[in-house]
């Protein structure tokens, strides 16, 4: 529940600093890119925590296989 506030306080700054910009008409193309980065950052948080709920083992043999790499 925390990563989701976090992650909706980032949106709520970066929509408020897109505002901003737009606003002033500088640098337009910035806040473009910008929001088309959280959107897509966004939808693959998102789609990672998906299959991580659906495939559980999975993530945790990678994590094994990691921390187990780490550790040699």
């Amino acid at each position: 529940m925390k990563y989701i506030i976090a992650i909706q306080n980032r949106l709520n700054a970066l929509k408020e600093a897109a505002f901003n910009c737009v606003k002033k008409q500088d640098g337009q193309n910035t806040v473009e890119y910008i929001i088309m980065l959280v959107v897509v950052v966004g939808i693959a948080m998102l789609v990672g925590k998906l299959m991580q709920s659906f495939m559980p083992e999975v993530f945790d043999n990678i994590k094994a296989k990691v921390l187990g790499q780490i550790n040699e």
